[in-house]
Order: C-alpha cells, then sequence, then structure tokens
C-alpha cells in the first residue's frame, strides 16, 4: 500500500480490520488533494504555493465509547498502529450515550446524483499568473485607484472517500478554481479599499479577471469621502455580499447541536412564524455545480433539498446522528466532518430564495435610510438573539443610494428583524450561504 495514496476498497479493509479487532462499529473519511496558487502584486510575482495533501480519520466506536484517530502516512504498518491506538483509546473514553454510527436504512447505498463537481482542467503556474496579472493590471488602469493590495488565482482538486462497518462506500471528486483582487483609491488618510473575487467549481464558470477588477474598482472609487451619521432608527438595506451573514446567524440557531444544548434564540420556534410569510429559505446540496455541494453527507447518509422555512415557518433543524439522538429526530443528511472529529451538524448551499421586487425598488420608497456593503466586528448573542455590528455603507435619500457612510454600528435583534425582511429579486448562489439583497425596516443606527 502507498504511504500517499488509499484506494476506496482500502478505506473498507481498514474499517473491517477495526471491527475484526474488537470495535462494535467503526467508519473512517479520507481526503485526497492538490491545489496551486499565486499571488501578485503591482507587476511582480509575490508568492507560488502548491501543495499535495492526504489525510485519513478513523473512528472506533465499543459500546458507547468512541475515539478518532487520524494520519497522513497510509503505510501498512501506521495503519495497523491506527486501529490499535484508536480502539485503545475509544476503551478508555467517558461514554457518549448518542455516539453511533447513522442507521443503516438512511445510508446512500444507490442513486447518488450526478452534481458535476469537478473540472479536469489543470491550470499552470503561467496561467495562473497570467490570471492574476491581468485582473490586477485592469484594476490599476482605472481613474482615481492608486494602489493594489495584490491580485491572486488558485486552483484545487480533491477527492472526498467514506466507508463504515454496515457497508457503506462511497466517493466523489471536486474542483474548485478563484481568482480575486484587492485595490485602493486616495491618497494618505483619505484611502478607501475594496475587493472583488470569482470561484467556481469548474473553470468555464469563472467571471473574467477584467470583471471582477472593473468591479473591485467601482466599489473602491465609491467609497471615497465618506461622512457621518446621527444616531437614528431606520430602514436597513444589506448588499447580498453582507445579506449572507443574516442567513448564517440562522443556521447556527438552527444547528441541532445549538438545539439539544438549548443555546439558541430560536429554540422554542419549530413550526412558528420566524419571518414574514413571503420567505422561505432552503439547504440544498444537490445544486449543480454548487459551491457546497455534495451527494451525501459526512456519514454517508441520503441528503436532499431541506426546507428550513416555508412561508416564513421554521420547519427544520439541521441535524446529524448524534444531534438528532439527543432530540429524539431522524438525521436529515447534514452531518459534516474532518479526519480529527466526530461528525457535527453543518448546512450546506443554505439561501434565502428571491423576492418579487427589484433591489432598485426595495429602496424607493426610503427617504432616509442605511445601505450596508460591509461589516466590521461581531456582536451577536445566539442565546438571545441581539445584534450589534460595526458596518459601512451608503446613505439612502429619496430612494437613491448617495454618499458613502462609514464608523457606524447597527444594532437590534434578530428574531425582530427576520420578521421584518423583504428580500429582492437578485440571488446569486456564490458562498455557499446566500441570500438577496435584504430590507429590514428598522434597525437603531449609533453613529457620531
Amino acid at each position: 500500500m502507498s504511504e500517499a495514496t488509499m484506494s476506496p476498497d482500502q478505506l473498507a479493509d481498514l474499517v473491517n480490520k477495526a471491527k475484526e479487532a474488537g470495535a462494535d462499529q467503526a467508519d473512517a473519511v479520507y481526503y485526497t488533494g492538490d491545489s496551486s496558487s499565486v499571488t501578485w502584486r503591482l507587476g511582480k510575482l509575490e508568492d507560488i504555493e502548491r501543495s499535495e495533501n492526504s489525510d485519513l480519520g478513523l473512528r472506533v466506536i465499543i459500546g458507547k465509547n468512541q475515539a478518532i484517530v487520524s494520519s497522513s502516512d497510509m503505510s501498512a504498518e501506521t495503519l495497523d498502529e491506527l486501529v490499535s491506538r484508536a480502539l485503545d483509546m475509544a476503551r478508555n473514553t467517558p461514554e457518549d450515550p448518542y455516539s453511533g454510527l447513522a442507521s443503516r436504512e438512511l445510508l446512500a447505498f444507490c442513486d447518488l446524483p450526478e452534481l458535476d463537481l469537478y473540472d479536469e482542467r489543470n491550470l499552470s503556474e503561467e496561467e495562473l499568473k497570467d490570471m492574476a496579472a491581468e485582473a490586477e493590471s485592469h484594476a490599476l488602469e482605472t481613474d482615481g485607484i492608486t494602489n493594489s493590495e495584490g491580485a491572486g488565482a488558485s486552483f484545487s482538486k480533491a477527492r472526498i472517500t467514506l466507508a463504515n462497518t454496515d457497508g457503506f462506500l462511497g466517493s466523489y471528486h471536486s474542483s474548485n478554481y478563484g481568482c480575486s483582487i484587492s485595490v485602493i483609491a486616495g491618497e494618505g488618510s483619505t484611502m478607501e479599499r475594496d475587493y472583488a473575487w470569482t470561484s467556481r467549481r469548474h473553470f468555464e464558470d469563472l467571471e473574467s479577471p477584467y470583471k471582477i477588477a472593473r468591479e473591485a474598482a467601482e466599489r473602491t472609487l465609491k467609497k471615497l469621502n465618506p461622512r457621518k451619521a446621527e444616531t437614528c432608527e431606520i430602514p436597513v438595506v444589506y448588499d447580498p455580499r453582507v445579506s449572507r451573514t443574516l442567513i448564517g446567524h440562522l443556521a447556527g440557531a438552527i444547528n441541532g447541536t445549538s438545539i439539544a444544548r438549548g443555546t439558541s434564540f430560536l429554540l422554542e420556534m419549530m413550526d412558528k412564524q420566524i419571518f414574514p410569510e413571503n420567505i422561505n429559505i432552503t439547504d440544498n446540496p444537490h445544486i449543480l455545480r454548487g459551491p457546497s455541494s455534495r451527494p451525501f453527507d459526512g456519514e454517508g447518509v441520503k441528503n436532499a433539498p431541506l426546507a428550513i422555512t416555508q412561508q416564513g415557518m421554521l420547519r427544520n433543524w439541521v441535524l446529524d446522528s448524534t444531534s438528532a439522538r439527543q432530540l429524539d429526530l431522524v438525521s436529515n443528511g447534514r452531518a459534516s466532518r474532518g479526519t480529527s472529529s466526530p461528525p457535527s451538524p453543518s448546512t450546506t448551499n443554505l439561501f434565502m430564495e428571491a423576492g418579487s421586487i427589484s433591489a432598485k425598488d426595495l429602496i424607493s420608497d426610503i427617504k432616509d435610510g442605511f445601505y450596508v456593503t460591509e461589516l466590521i466586528g461581531s456582536s451577536v448573542n445566539g442565546i438571545t438573539g441581539d445584534y450589534s455590528r460595526g458596518a459601512s455603507g451608503f446613505w439612502i435619500e429619496n430612494g437613491i443610494l448617495t454618499y458613502p457612510v462609514n464608523e457606524i454600528t447597527i444594532a437590534g435583534n434578530l428574531k425582530e428583524m427576520y420578521m421584518q425582511m423583504t428580500a429582492a429579486d437578485d440571488l446569486e448562489i456564490k458562498y455557499g450561504t446566500d441570500a438577496p439583497t435584504v430590507r429590514i425596516d428598522k434597525m437603531m443606527l449609533a453613529g457620531s
């Protein structure tokens, strides 16, 4: 057996060997991949990075005791030691009444979706340099852009394989390509910066270096000569780059582990209204070429699109097997895992569905308001929902974005904020947690 690679059949043999050696149950996850990236600044190459890695995580369960060990060495001798060490650890760990593999009837033995997550194209270091150099060059050619914080380009490929002693063996490939640029406008104490980036599973889907350069430059120039704002209570509109964070806070609140521990501000809200009736939020692991798509979860469980809210009502927690057992429920295929820790619940492609109104119309009736483009720091209480973030963006006057504003704080409570939301129609699945432009009718803004 190679020290660097491991086949799916070899991974299946490993978990069976653990069972033969005394484990009641066992599973293992194996990651292998390679990546290349370059950084480029002011017309010069700053850095080239290339990595190849393999990592294995083995979990053994004896009764209600479990242990996890990991290794990047796949030699036969090391794997034998890994099994022995895992079993010794499991016999000496405290019991976990909720530990165990996922129920066999939930496993994805067949009919796996084809998600088109893998592009075979390799990019040379020269191609990566050309992408980064082109992005920076276009940005610096823009009148008013005075400096560059650098551009980057990258690509990576990976294979994920999972096996367990109930006979599950699944594997899939993924790839990712990216390009980014960050630039500066102004001089001295009046400098402003902003950025743009593109990331896709397939190279052909990437936005061009020219497009992200223009976006970064335009965003940066619009931020020049910011003003302060006085403390007030006003409508606040979140740009899609930051509206996604509101959905991220929701993801934390509906995570099965948080619910089981009683540490969520949505603890008592299942099947209750938490958004207006026209707000629907979905977690969909089966989006073709999606940024967080996967054909099965981190325990080998079948996954499928999951309604988080329907007509504003909370419908599901995000569950793996452990959190589901704690809540006397069934996993909904949302386990995520690394090689050195047990599975835990996590979302995939989580998004607020697009509304029926344009972003322009969303702000058209706002006499005075604030349009957020950047959030700074965080003070969000996951138990109470209290929310406070530093922010910058643009003042809204009579339905139009006027001048840039910075050094302010926006505050509210997420329960109240969610119930005041209106979504625009400009959703783009880009980050893995996404939302369109979002309006909240009333928030406190603390300024000068």
